[in-house]
Formats: structure tokens, sequence, C-alpha cells
């Protein structure tokens, strides 16, 4: 088990939810239906993974692997990109914020692209 991890994991759950009641209770009445929309969206990709960090969290000695600590970043660093410019977006109305939302999709991306490398390795017998 992972710790560090965990406590990660546990806070960016932990705010997903806070933030997905504060949408649908506290920008209801706000927003435009189109940007709740936007809210959800960034609050889902959110959970997700944040639900993937915690499984990786909890299985021992696999984040000693370079290729699970990459994917660990990469579903972090885009949880805060991608998510973040999304709730910023919605709650500023500043379109610019938007422009950060596909870096942020490229790190989620990165990270199963990762996790992925590392489960071929393990199948293969391979340790990297």
């Amino acid at each position: 088990m992972n710790p560090r991890l965990l406590c990660i994991a546990a806070a960016l759950g932990l705010s997903a939810v806070a933030l997905g009641a504060f949408g649908a209770h506290g920008l209801r009445a706000r927003v435009e239906p189109d940007l709740l929309g936007v809210w959800r969206t960034a609050v889902d990709y959110q959970m997700v993974h944040t639900l993937a960090l915690l499984a990786l969290a909890t299985v021992p000695a696999v984040g000693d692997r370079p290729t699970v600590r990459f994917a660990c970043r990469g579903f972090i660093l885009g949880i805060l990109l991608f998510s973040g410019s999304l709730y910023l977006l919605v709650l500023s109305g500043r379109s610019w914020l938007g422009a950060l939302t596909p870096l942020g999709g490229l790190c989620l991306m990165a990270g199963w692209g990762a996790l992925g490398v590392h489960g071929w390795r393990a199948g293969r017998g391979l340790r990297r």
C-alpha cells in the first residue's frame, strides 16, 4: 500500500463529492444548463481517475514501478488540468481556460497508456 497516494486519492475523492454537490445545489440557479453539464463532466472525470489512483494506492509494491508512478502522476496532473480548468471556466466565465482542458486530457491518456505498458511488461515477465 502507498499511504501518500492513498491520502491524495482520499483528498481528490472528497473534493469530487463536494464539488459535485456544489454543482448540483449551488450552481443550478446561477449558471446556464450547458455550463452545468461542463461542471458534471469535470466531476465525473475527477472521480473516475481518483478511483484509479485509489486502486493503485492499495496494491502492494505496484507503486514501485516507474510506469505506475508515471501513470499516477499523469492522473493527478490530468485531474488538476482537465477538471480544474473546467471548474474555473464555469466559475469565471473565461473561455480561454478551455485551452488547458485538452492538456489535462493528454495527461489522463498518458496515465492510462503507462498503466497499459506496465500491464504488458508484467504479462511478459519484463520488470522495469
